[in-house]
């Protein structure tokens, strides 16, 4: 399996420096899922794509977050149940080491919780399996746009919460449920208790680059196009005091 991991992203890489000169920079998609068939599945539907490439394959939570920091993809594709790490652990460690880059949930799992806990986990999207054929590319689209997607009958319902923000709702404890991981809220909490990027930065002892790529996701993933609606947010789900 893993020879054929190697084999893969050496394949994609060399396919890469060659489109890229044709045609410039393609979107690089990683993919994760432990059944091969899946894989070659998806592969062929994301390389039916002139302006796509996948840049590895991963069988394995762990594989697939060293070889998402390693390539640097714009997008990984997580299967949602795999064996040690499974999706939902991958995604918030890739979100956590790579905030630039999107992650979208294939499940064969037609579930409303488990989309909240993946969109909870920083994910912007959540295809089942057996609908990929139809949705993965305008999935996909929504990715690169950096705008949410649900696959079939929890689009309009998870779309609607997203916008919303959730702020209205509560989880078992009684706490606000928001779309942002839990990293991401506590950059939102710093920034709107009036602090610089630099100081958020050395609080949570990341780099100030780290911190104005998860701003700027946040503001894409919120839909806010002003730093004033996000202290609003901050306000409404009670992370500061009005």
């Amino acid at each position: 399996m893993e020879s054929e991991s190697a084999a893969t992203v050496g394949s994609a890489t060399h396919s890469s420096s060659s489109e890229t000169s044709k045609r410039g920079r393609l979107y690089r998609v990683l993919l994760v899922d432990d059944h091969p068939v899946v894989r070659r599945g998806v592969r062929a539907i994301v390389e039916s794509q002139r302006d796509m490439e996948v840049c590895g394959e991963a069988s394995d939570g762990h594989e697939g977050l060293e070889m998402a920091g390693e390539l640097k993809p714009d997008l990984v594709l997580v299967d949602l149940t795999m064996g040690e790490m499974n999706g939902l652990d991958l995604t918030a460690a890739v979100r956590e080491q790579s905030p630039e880059t999107e992650v979208l949930v294939l499940s064969m799992h037609f579930s409303e919780e488990l989309a909240r806990e993946v969109l909870r986990c920083g994910a912007l999207g959540y295809v089942l399996k057996s609908d990929a054929d139809e949705e993965l590319l305008a999935a996909i689209d929504h990715m690169r746009r950096r705008q949410p997607f649900f696959t079939g009958r929890l689009a309009l319902a998870m779309t609607q919460n997203f916008v919303e923000g959730t702020a209205s709702g509560t989880d078992a404890n009684g706490k606000p449920i928001s779309p942002l991981t839990e990293r991401e809220l506590q950059v939102v909490k710093l920034l709107a208790e009036g602090r610089s990027n630099k100081e958020v930065a050395g609080t949570l002892g990341v780099s100030t680059r780290t911190i104005e790529s998860h701003r700027n996701h946040i503001m894409h993933k919120m839909g806010f196009t002003s730093f004033s609606e996000l202290i609003r947010y901050a306000i409404r789900i009670n992370l500061v005091e009005a």
